[in-house]
């Protein structure tokens, strides 16, 4: 039996996000040949990850809170496959949310317990009064290996939530138990997941025993929801039976979007937060498995959008999954940038690109961007500027579609000139077909993978038109 323990701190507001295509499990059958396969997968589209999840979902996670990016203490960020695998993974995601650059971070990555292990390393730093606020992101776009029956399950999704002493939902104890096993694992050097070896002995040896064991150890009742993992689509609903037929709140989530990895655990349960009671988060990964409950006193703020954030999404077919996921690659030339990564112009102007800044000139209130390519104000001729971080939110002034690109892009590609919200004027891509834009449509931008170059992501923002529910998540009451 697994000894609980008390964990001191509380939810203030959650933000989720889910990638635009879906994946027929019946397409993965089909391409292989098999008949059969039920429900979908999410797949990222050619410019998301999970990073530009991640940023998606702290994003929506803030403004539901209310506060101001620079308020919040740091960010622990759960996540199995992180953009680099050795590399600056916390510095980008903290300046495209427009953190404060001293602010702390963490990444919690190896297994699909990560998401766990990123909540409680939060909780526990507010615990200690090191920070008031921590913002905890759990991400995952996961790679099956090919032929392998974790494609029919394998998807993508993140959530984020906001910790601090006192909140809305209270994170009351915590189970943990591991056991040097086994499970699906990727090794050094490899790209994809590959699935257990044996099933049926992972299904009771090593899965139903760790998760039983921390999920009977905490108290409950008839009336607690769980969030529990379901590895495969079935694995969920035994043990929801081996722990007494409990509620299981996960299962909507885990429809829509397939197994998410690293963000399983709270995207199971983000929906359920808008409901006073008791929860149970439970994750799994990497011979360890978590239990944590949750008591809600009143809805969080952002719970009530979580449906409408994760729902929806473009079927895709198997072989346009397999190109989004890199695994189909064509042959012949690709269009490489004429300046590397590394070089003194993204050294200089990475921070700017990430945290969308401008520069407004002192004497003429000119916004500039980008402010390293302007020296000089482009209004007046001035020198002296002020660097603020840009909206979000603006029109279409005028735009054009590439309907031809060059690989690695993928056409058709818009290209856009927008008004933003403060009367300054950018370009950037668009991230639809551009069937849906026109002159004065009102746009949102989101963080979004321009290109994949020298191994070395480059991260810009992209235009899509905006939506009710991309400015109505309710605010805490004051």
């Amino acid at each position: 039996m697994s000894t609980p323990r008390e964990c001191h701190s509380a939810v203030l507001s959650i933000g989720v996000a889910a990638p635009t295509l879906r994946l027929p499990v019946a397409q993965v059958a089909a391409g292989w040949g098999r008949a059969g396969g039920r429900g979908q997968v999410a797949v990222c589209g050619p410019s998301e990850d999970a990073l530009t999840l991640a940023w998606l979902a702290a994003r929506r996670a803030i403004t539901a809170a209310g506060m101001l990016p620079e308020e919040i203490g740091g960010v622990w960020w759960g996540c199995t496959r992180p953009p680099f695998a050795e590399g600056p993974n916390l510095s980008f995601l903290s300046a495209a949310l427009r953190l404060h650059p001293q602010s702390e971070a963490a990444l919690l990555s190896g297994s699909p317990h990560a998401g766990i292990d990123a909540l409680l390393a939060a909780a526990d730093a507010v615990k200690s009064g090191r920070v008031s606020t921590a913002l905890v992101v759990a991400s995952d776009s996961l790679l099956p290996a090919l032929g392998s029956g974790l494609e029919a399950a394998s998807g993508a999704g993140a959530v984020a939530v906001l910790l601090a002493a006192e909140g809305p939902a209270r994170l009351s104890q915590v189970s943990t138990q591991w056991s040097p096993v086994l499970d699906r694992y990727r090794g050094d050097l490899e790209t994809e997941t590959r699935e257990v070896y044996d099933g049926r002995l992972f299904r009771e040896q090593v899965f139903l025993p760790l998760c039983q064991t921390v999920g009977s150890s905490l108290s409950a009742d008839p009336s607690t929801r769980w969030s529990l993992p379901d590895p495969d689509g079935r694995l969920g609903r035994t043990l929801g039976e081996r722990l007494g037929s409990v509620q299981i709140v996960s299962s909507a989530a885990r429809s829509e979007l397939g197994d998410t990895g690293a963000a399983a655990p709270l995207l199971g349960l983000a929906a359920a937060l808008g409901e006073p009671g008791n929860l149970i988060a439970l994750g799994f990964g990497g011979g360890r498995a978590t239990a944590l409950s949750i008591q809600v006193t009143s809805p969080v703020p952002g719970s009530s959008v979580v449906q409408q954030h994760l729902s929806g999404g473009r079927e895709v077919t198997y072989t346009e999954a397999l190109r989004c996921r890199g695994q189909l690659v064509a042959s012949g030339e690709t269009v490489e940038m004429a300046v590397p990564p590394g070089s003194a112009m993204f050294v200089r102007g990475s921070h700017e690109m990430l945290a969308l800044l401008g520069a407004r000139c002192l004497a003429c209130a000119t916004v500039n961007t980008p402010p390293n390519v302007h020296p000089t104000c482009i209004g007046c001729g001035a020198i002296e500027f002020e660097i603020i971080p840009l909206p979000l939110h603006g029109t279409v002034q005028t735009f054009v579609v590439n309907q031809t690109m060059p690989a690695p892009f993928v056409a058709p590609l818009p290209l856009l000139v927008l008004d933003l919200e403060d009367g300054s004027r950018i370009s950037c891509q668009g991230a639809s077909d551009g069937s849906d834009l026109h002159v004065g449509v009102a746009v949102e931008l989101q963080l979004r993978r321009y290109a994949l170059e020298r191994g070395v992501p480059i991260y810009g923002y992209a235009a899509l038109v905006a939506t009710a529910s991309d400015k109505t998540i309710e605010r805490p009451s004051a």
